[in-house]
């Protein structure tokens, strides 16, 4: 049986976050589900691994670990011998400069885009209504961060280097989202975007995310 555990669901952004890391790393692991909609996640049992009672959670041995960026940031390291390098070995400052991409997913990139699929994504889903109001107000936000990705990537293929790393694997969830919904506009806009955009969702590490989720 494998020594890492990922518990969480198909569905979610930040499971799928972690799953894709580890597809990239061609790392065993055992998933393992977890039914949001009969409250498991609230579980005593699951509490003990995630105290906040979101997903995803992991181990690796004797380690426990949530927070998906956490999570991608030791198996990047910890396996690093392994599957596609997700980091950028070599001086500091190429070390500062992915750090502060995975710092512009994480605080620039990741709410406007996380409240654009759930309100456009997610909510019809779930038969739910769409708040319109909050989708229109998020893609002013969007477009504005997707105008300095654009800039960027005149320089670079990928946002921290001409190479695949974590700060653009973190991104993938969310953008699956925003290409279902009319939000994809804004990526089809930007042509260097949109390259970057049909680069990373055509790896091969995600096309196993998605086939997680018809299973």
């Amino acid at each position: 049986m494998a020594a890492i555990k990922v518990h969480g669901s198909p569905m979610s952004t930040a499971t799928q976050r972690v799953l894709a890391c580890l597809h990239e790393k061609g790392t065993d692991f055992q998933f393992v589900p977890i039914n949001m909609a009969a409250g498991e996640h609230k579980s005593e049992n699951y509490l003990s691994l995630n105290p906040f009672g979101q997903v995803p959670a992991f181990e690796d041995g004797d380690l426990k670990l949530f927070e998906s960026r956490a999570i991608t940031h030791y198996i990047a390291h910890e396996y690093s011998d392994k599957g596609t390098q997700l980091l950028i070995p070599g001086s500091n400052k190429d070390m500062a400069v992915l750090e502060l991409w995975k710092e512009v997913e994480a605080h620039q990139f990741d709410s406007p885009s996380s409240k654009i699929a759930w309100e456009a994504f997610y909510k019809p889903f779930f038969g739910m209504v769409t708040d319109s109001a909050a989708v229109e107000e998020n893609e002013g936000k969007i477009a504005k961060v997707l105008d300095v990705y654009e800039a960027r990537l005149t320089q670079s293929k990928y946002l921290a280097s001409d190479y695949f790393t974590l700060a653009d694997l973190h991104h993938i969830p969310n953008i699956q989202c925003l290409l279902a919904t009319p939000a994809k506009k804004l990526i089809d806009s930007r042509p260097h975007v949109c390259a970057w955009v049909k680069e990373i969702t055509a790896r091969p590490a995600w096309s196993k995310v998605l086939a997680m989720q018809k299973q």
